[in-house]
């Protein structure tokens, strides 16, 4: 808890003081409203009953300091207009409190989900690929809302409480001491019953809240997968799992309204008996003449303003335990080490020689490459070749500085490639990935997204080289089209060559498509390899597995379970026995038997 309140405390930096004028503000506001009460008991012992009541100092000095603009003894009149203005001043300080514990939790909320939201951009690759999206969706939004809440209204209330129940048993001790025993009776008993209640509302509501996330993210993951889910008819299944979460979420949330309801209607109950027992005993003081009748109307006022507040502390602390569970589970976000340079990383320049010297990378414990070495020189094209899982992504998201390799050396142009600039290294590193991501944006927006404000004919350009243009041109909105969310109104290779434009439009002097020209036809894979070819010389890397695309790199590298097990070109890789060999041979038979089977039958002769 002491750290999880450091934490808090750290998000309130810059405003502390602010928080603190609030937190006085309501204490003044509470001081002046215990005064009202002792009005009302001056009225009705000193003025209508004709006695002369002992008050506390402080309001006995008030009351003469009423004579300066009164002049002689107080009225009724004069009294309503005292009564007035306590009044005044009370709910002037409680607007100061508002506003100001206002003005610090929006800010801070504000300012936490910017950290939060800076911070996972710079979290490294590894950590996105494990996360859950609805979880980190429901941290930054969900858990910010209930510290928000909590810092704006039920924290503030932890001083109010404190003043109120200090001022009230002051007051009451210079106005009956007997009495203010009866008064403080069942106070203790509720503080104690608040407590073992946070500490059983705290569990229950971070059950609940986890449970909230799950369901989050199991609907981003079918909303996100919809034509997935169509496709394949899972629309029962995934019905079916999404009702087990909310299920469970409703199950716990039950149980967390469950103990919410026993709370409230056991401190009902105990606060309204107290209130009963104070007027009860003050009463036979009363008929005993051993306590006025002001009096008892002031213990009577004082009790239900006293237990208000301590009946409230179940409330607050119910708050403390869900606001704590959201500091954790923001803190769990934050405390993730970023991604991070070497002391000391360069920004050398990067023209596109790359060379791989015994590199072996792990994943989890799990071999993924193993001793891979080769050296491509600038300005070449080499492609990648082998069966799924041989490690060829990894390896190209190591290029792009996505991993770390386990052992060996990666250099560009002679640099080490960890001690080069991340950000320097991926403004020279263009990657496309099989699975392309679009915005929510036009088509326009998407392809000139690396720039900040590209101009119209580099988007073109771009876009023609990738073979979309004449694509876009056929749209009714040309390049201004929205592409939904994911780019969910295209196809799947438009979606690729819009994501191949959005690379191409910088000088990446590094080009790697990680299979990203296997969702396009033989025709337009050609046309992007014979742009590529005709634009400045960059390194190329690319994926894939169609011997047509292969054939036309000056390098090939096969792989098979994390090795390089063949390279070399087209021609000399064809007549060698291997993987590429079976591989062309396999894509050569499967081209003549589409083809005589297409071929118009000709008549018999």
């Amino acid at each position: 808890m002491e750290r999880t309140s450091v934490s808090l405390f750290r998000f309130m930096k810059g405003r502390r003081l602010l928080y603190a004028g609030a937190v006085m503000a309501v204490g003044l506001a509470t001081f002046f409203g215990l005064l009202t009460p002792l009005v009302i008991r001056h009225a009705i012992d000193d003025i209508i009953g004709g006695g002369k009541s002992i008050s506390p100092p402080l309001f006995e000095k008030i009351l003469k300091g009423t004579e300066v603009f009164f002049g002689g003894g107080l009225t009724l009149f004069r009294a309503g207009i005292l009564f007035v203005a306590l009044s005044f001043m009370g709910g002037l300080f409680l607007y100061l409190k508002g506003r100001w514990a206002a003005i610090v939790s929006e800010s801070m909320a504000r300012d936490i989900r910017e950290e939060l939201y800076a911070h996972i951009q710079r979290l490294p690759y590894d950590y996105h690929t494990k996360a859950q999206t609805g979880d980190l969706i429901q941290r930054a939004t969900s858990d910010v809302e209930t510290i928000r809440k909590f810092i704006s209204g039920q924290c503030v209330e932890i001083g109010r409480a404190l003043f109120m129940v200090a001022l009230t048993l002051s007051f009451m001790l210079q106005l009956h001491r007997g009495m203010t025993l009866y008064a403080m009776a069942v106070v203790p008993l509720i503080f104690f019953f608040s407590f073992v209640f946070f500490m059983k509302v705290k569990r229950a509501f971070k059950l609940s809240d986890e449970a909230e996330g799950r369901l989050s993210t199991a609907l981003q993951e079918n909303v996100t997968g919809v034509r997935v889910v169509r496709a394949f008819g899972r629309q029962r299944f995934e019905e079916e799992r999404f009702d087990r979460r909310n299920k469970e979420y409703q199950s716990l949330t039950y149980r967390l309204i469950k103990l919410l309801a026993f709370y409230w209607g056991l401190s009902d109950f105990l606060c309204l008996a107290q209130i009963g027992f104070v007027l009860f005993m003050g009463g036979v003081l009363a008929v005993r003449g051993e306590m006025t009748v002001g009096t008892l109307a002031v213990f009577v006022l004082y009790e239900g303003r006293l237990l208000w507040p301590v009946r409230q502390m179940g409330r607050i602390l119910t708050d403390m335990g869900k606001t704590f569970v959201s500091v954790r589970r923001i803190m769990e976000i934050l405390n993730e080490p970023q991604e991070k340079d070497r002391p000391g990383a360069k920004m050398p320049p990067v023209l596109g020689e790359i060379c791989f010297d015994n590199v072996s990378f792990s994943y989890g414990g799990h071999p993924v490459l193993q001793n891979v070495s080769f050296h491509i020189p600038k300005g070449k094209t080499v492609a990648l070749l082998g069966p799924t899982g041989c490690g060829k992504s990894t390896l190209v998201h190591l290029i792009a500085g996505l991993y770390e390799c386990s052992s060996g050396m990666i250099t560009l142009d002679g640099t080490p490639i960890d001690d080069i600039r991340r950000s320097w290294l991926r403004r020279h590193v263009g990657l496309v990935l099989q699975e392309p991501f679009l915005y929510s944006k036009s088509l326009k927006e998407n392809i000139g997204i690396v720039h900040s404000s590209p101009r119209e004919e580099e988007v073109h350009a771009a876009a023609r080289d990738a073979a979309i243009h004449d694509v876009i041109m056929e749209m009714e909105k040309g390049y201004e089209t929205a592409v939904g969310e994911r780019g969910v109104t295209l196809s799947g290779g438009q979606k690729q060559r819009v994501a191949i434009a959005r690379a191409l439009i910088s000088p990446y002097p590094i080009l790697i498509f990680d299979d990203s020209l296997s969702a396009v036809d033989t025709q337009t894979d050609a046309a992007i390899r014979k742009a590529l070819r005709e634009r400045e010389k960059r390194t190329t890397l690319i994926i894939s597995h169609r011997i047509t695309t292969l054939a036309q790199a000056d390098m090939i590298l096969v792989m098979e379970k994390g090795r390089i097990v063949q390279q070399g070109s087209h021609e000399e890789l064809i007549t060698r026995e291997g993987l590429y060999q079976r591989i062309a041979g396999l894509q050569s038979e499967l081209a003549q038997e589409l083809s005589s089977v297409t071929r118009p039958d000709k008549e018999e002769g």
